[in-house]
């Protein structure tokens, strides 16, 4: 996610917290970086200086130190590109509670209603689509096919092309669900013609909210977007595509201008590719902190639910291995563990198939956990060397790879019935101990 911004603040950071004087010039050095990586991200050129001069101002304090000022840069980057975190929670007390989602043409608009509805079922509210989109060509046909990945009920009418009398038709049917996001029609541009059809839509269906999305990639001009839509009332708004573009930053900035709330982010092409927005948790990510609170909401959304209070299994170690590869390859999951982004970084940079490697030892680890007895998966702990032998022989993997696999289970085992907010330090280093590197 913006990787090339990231990586030029993360340099910045660098030049603070390693430079062997604490001086002007190394000040200036890092202002410098932080600037231009502010700049690429489309982020006006006067709120960059004004933030620079900020910086500048308070290295000069006499308390401040490296640790103080990277404090300093990360809470004012969290003031610029949101501020305060505004928590979206549905009422279930109401329904079916309605979300509307306006928009122009292409910026993600079906597909965000479908990564709703399929976010919200993994937290229990039984969701469905409404598709009012009778202008686009295939927009009902796009709809149905997310649906049926998401295994989300939806409901479209091609032939008819007013969408009030979509809205009646399914009306009733509807009342059944907990939550209904609905897909609106756009434009190529934003007229009179569709502020009125939103209007319209707004006083008879009357949603409990109403989010407008934006992609990212138009970066400033989200403001004029915002301003505009403003005119039939939003409650908030959902950036798109922030993993492809540089532009995410002037987005999210413009948004905040108008006083708007971003609520969603998305961030990739896949169901589950959609977080809730948090300033604060976004920054670290960007500057390499790590953001363990979205990852663990990642998880969450692609696990069946499980009951909590019983024994950590090898199978359950299984599916955690299948819940990482549904949410992306290693390296962008080491980012979100807090101490481990800038070290994913350096790692890839110097060793560019480690992550690579550890993946398709999770293959070989998945073959000897099928060539387990039950009462191994159940009691990993039963499992000493002529069992491993066995093992090996019917999975064709080594029994090095076994043990290191039991090393891992214990390891997981740990980090997930803790279901703390963090990662102790002692787990990061043994983390960091696998792959011969140090983090601290």
């Amino acid at each position: 996610m913006l990787d090339r911004i990231g990586k030029n603040l993360r340099n910045a950071l660098q030049k603070i917290a390693t430079s062997i004087f604490f001086n002007t010039k190394e000040i200036d050095e890092a202002c410098y970086e932080i600037k231009r990586a502010l700049l690429e991200a489309d982020i006006d050129l006067e709120l960059v200086d004004s933030l620079i001069k900020k910086i500048k101002e308070e290295a000069r304090k006499e308390k401040a130190n490296r640790e103080h000022l990277i404090k300093f840069i990360h809470k004012e980057l969290v003031e610029i590109l949101g501020g305060e975190t505004h928590e979206f929670k549905l009422e279930k007390k109401v329904k079916p509670y309605k979300i509307m989602l306006l928009g122009l043409y292409g910026c993600g608009k079906t597909t965000t209603a479908a990564k709703l509805a399929f976010y919200y079922s993994k937290r229990g509210f039984k969701a469905c689509l409404l598709g009012l989109d009778v202008h686009r060509p295939a927009a009902p046909e796009q709809l149905e096919q997310l649906a049926e990945k998401a295994k989300i009920t939806c409901f479209v009418d091609k032939e008819e092309k007013n969408p009030l009398a979509i809205y009646e038709k399914f009306k009733e049917k509807i009342k059944k669900f907990d939550l209904c996001l609905i897909d609106t029609a756009g434009r190529d541009v934003l007229n009179k013609d569709l502020l009125e059809e939103i209007r319209l839509l707004k006083e008879v269906i009357k949603p409990e909210k109403t989010f407008l999305v934006v992609a990212a990639d138009i970066g400033k001009a989200a403001k004029k977007q915002a301003q505009g839509f403003n005119e039939v009332g939003i409650d908030g708004i959902i950036i798109t595509r922030m993993d492809g573009t540089a532009k995410g930053g002037g987005a999210l900035v413009s948004c905040k201008e108008t006083g708007s709330k971003v609520f969603f982010i998305g961030t990739g092409e896949k169901l589950h590719d959609i977080e809730s927005f948090d300033p604060a948790s976004f920054v670290s990510r960007l500057l390499g902190m790590g953001d363990l609170k979205t990852l663990l909401e990642k998880i969450e959304s692609v696990s069946e639910k499980k009951q909590t209070e019983r024994k950590f299994t090898l199978l359950d170690f299984y599916e955690q291995i299948k819940t990482m590869q549904k949410i992306g390859p290693l390296d962008k999951i080491a980012e979100m563990i807090p101490g481990m982004g800038s070290f994913a970084h350096s790692a890839i940079k110097k060793i560019p198939n480690i992550f690579e490697v550890q993946e398709e030892k999770l293959k070989r680890w998945r073959y000897a956990i099928d060539s387990m007895t039950k009462e191994e998966r159940e009691n990993p702990e039963i499992i000493d060397s002529s069992r491993i032998s066995r093992i090996s022989r019917g999975s064709h993997v080594s029994a090095a790879e076994i043990r290191e696999m039991l090393k891992y289970y214990k390891l997981i085992k740990e980090i997930v019935q803790s279901r703390e907010p963090r990662i102790d330090k002692s787990i990061l280093q043994k983390i960091a101990k696998k792959f011969g590197k140090k983090i601290f």
